[in-house]
This record gives C-alpha cells, sequence and structure tokens, in this order.
C-alpha cells in the first residue's frame, strides 16, 4: 500500500503524519479545506487538493483521481466546549463529512481507512485506564459526532468492503521541529500555558478546580503527536480492524501539566479559577494494550515533560505559527 490520501492534512496531527507517510516513501495526496488548517503545514513532498469533504461531488471527484490505497481520516471540528454551545455545525462537518468520504470510498473501491476518533466516545467511563471494552456514552456533541462517523464507516465499510480502523486518542501534545499546535483560536491546555510563557495571554483560566482529584483539577492522558503519527501508519500497514485506544497510561491534572510548563519555560503562568465546563470528564488515562498487542504500538515520546519541551522548542522557533513552504497542487 503506497497511495494514501490524507484528509485534513493541513491540521496539527494530520501533517505530522502526513509528514511520517513522506519519509516513508508514501505517495500522498492531503485533502483539507484550510478553514482551521494551514496549506504552510502541509509536507512540500505531498499533493494538495484544497476541498471540503461538506462537499460530496468534490471529495468523490479527488478520490476517484487520486485512486488511493488507503485513507486517513483527520477532517473535522474538535473543540468540546465549541461542540456544546453550537453543535449543529459539529454534527455538519464532522458527520456529514464522513458519510461523504464513506460514499466516495465505496465508489473508488479504496480498500483501507483509519479514522482519527476520541476517547470522548466513551463519555465518563466505568474504569480507568480505559480499554476499548468500555461502554460507548458520548457527553458531547463533539464526541458524539465522532461514534456516529465510527458507526457509519463500519456499515458502509462491511457492505462496500473496506476496513475501518478506529484510533481513539487521549491528549494528543507535543511538536516535531517543523510542526506544533497553531489553533485558531487556540484551547488546548499546553499551547495556552506556553502562550502565556511568552507574553501572548495574561494567564490560564482552570475550568474547575473541585473534580474528586489530588489536586481537584481534571486528569488527562497526553501522548505525543509523533507517537500518533506513528500509529496511523501502522494501523495502514497492520492487517487489523475496529478500535483501538493510544495513550502513554499515565494521567496528569491540569495543574501539574501547567507546573510542567512553568519548570520548562521559567515562566511564572498565572492561573484563575472558575466554574467547570459542560462535557469534561473527571479523569481519562488510557489503556492501550490492545494497540501494543495488535498495531506494535507503544509510546515512545510521551512522557509528559517531552511533549511540553518539545511543545516549547517549537512555539520559540515558530513564534508566528508558520512560514511560506512551496508546495505541488492537483
Amino acid at each position: 500500500m503506497k497511495r494514501i490520501l490524507v484528509t485534513g492534512g493541513a491540521g496539527y496531527i494530520g501533517s505530522v503524519t502526513t509528514e511520517l507517510l513522506c519519509d516513508l516513501g508514501y505517495e500522498v495526496t492531503v485533502v483539507d479545506n484550510l478553514e482551521r488548517g494551514y496549506r504552510e503545514a502541509v509536507d512540500p513532498r505531498a499533493a494538495f487538493v484544497q476541498a471540503d469533504l461538506r462537499d460530496a461531488r468534490a471529495i468523490a471527484t479527488a478520490l476517484d483521481r487520486v485512486r488511493p490505497e488507503g485513507v486517513v481520516h483527520f477532517a473535522a471540528y474538535i473543540e468540546v466546549g465549541e461542540s456544546m454551545r453550537d453543535p449543529l455545525p459539529f454534527f455538519e462537518n464532522n458527520v456529514v463529512g464522513s458519510l461523504n468520504l464513506a460514499r466516495a470510498m465505496a465508489g473508488c473501491g479504496c480498500r483501507k481507512l483509519v479514522f482519527s476518533s476520541t476517547c470522548a466516545v466513551y463519555g465518563t467511563p466505568d474504569a480507568v485506564p480505559m480499554n476499548e471494552e468500555l461502554p460507548l456514552r458520548p457527553e458531547s456533541v463533539y464526541g458524539e459526532s465522532k461514534l456516529i462517523s465510527e458507526r457509519i464507516f463500519s456499515w458502509v465499510g462491511r457492505i462496500h468492503g473496506f476496513t475501518p480502523v478506529f484510533l481513539r486518542y487521549f491528549n494528543a501534545a507535543g511538536a516535531t521541529p517543523t510542526r506544533g499546535e497553531a489553533h485558531r483560536p487556540e484551547t488546548h491546555l499546553i499551547p495556552l500555558a506556553l502562550e502565556s510563557a511568552l507574553g501572548k495571554r495574561e494567564g490560564l483560566s482552570l475550568y474547575g478546580v473541585d473534580y474528586p482529584t489530588r489536586d481537584g483539577t481534571c486528569v488527562r492522558d497526553y501522548v505525543h503527536v509523533r507517537d500518533l503519527a506513528r500509529a496511523h501508519v501502522l494501523a495502514l500497514e497492520k492487517d487489523v480492524r475496529g478500535a483501538f485506544n493510544l495513550g502513554s497510561g499515565e494521567g496528569f491534572t491540569v495543574l501539574e501539566v501547567i507546573e510542567a510548563a512553568r519548570r520548562i519555560t521559567g515562566c511564572v503562568i498565572p492561573t484563575e479559577a472558575r466554574g467547570r465546563r459542560a462535557g469534561d470528564a473527571i479523569s481519562l488515562v488510557a489503556d492501550s494494550g490492545k494497540a501494543e498487542r495488535e498495531l506494535g504500538w507503544k509510546p515512545q515520546y510521551s512522557d509528559i515533560d517531552e511533549c511540553v519541551q518539545s511543545a516549547w522548542d517549537w512555539k520559540c522557533s515558530h513564534p508566528n505559527g508558520y512560514g511560506q513552504i512551496e508546495h505541488k497542487t492537483v
């Protein structure tokens, strides 16, 4: 399998995965509408198609032209809080986009799909660490949109003969020397802390300080973006299907992550306590045993200090985000 199409390849995890695929000699085409991604983030070795998955004809045309052997699907809205304030765009973008992609894949004979899913499909788990056998009870529109998409791909793949793999990862973090987090607006904890250290914001809001955890703030599992990229490649190459949880297996509170950012940057990073946000679970930590057994995947870079240090290095070397890079367009 050498010809791969990546949706959302101008985004954070998609761009790092595209870079790795190119490094490994894959022939990669990125499809992205650039609504929330950056053209400059797309590896110049990849072909680029500007198209929106909500446009069924556009994505069908792209797949018919490229005829990929596999698709890696990142394109989606991802913010939990935003999904709870304004749910309809999440269903339109995430679910309709996935439906159009499934239809296009069925039409062009593509045999493999690797879908960027999320631990948010579980909601508040019955047990931590979390394995793939837990009940699927999303507590946010974002999580629900990903679960619906999984079900679409499961049924369409079964009937039309392509194999879906769902990578349910936890909190992506870190950066490579060339690619990092640059959301518009930024809402993720580590880049927000680093922006505060750079003087680009006054401080951080703590959404909930009364949770039943060791310091009252939520616990999350952070997995390095380089580890996530490698998991997507393994999922393409291995004869596997179904869901895999991806995380470091270790949980850190919000305050512990901020303390790591303070330690690495040498900056104060002030905080202010606020109320809880809708859709936030108390503790989300992965059991990635299935991924280790069946994919041969184990995180290599996901120590919290390594995640924060690599993100800090990228922020310092890219203070204004991405520069201009030459691309080929198809």
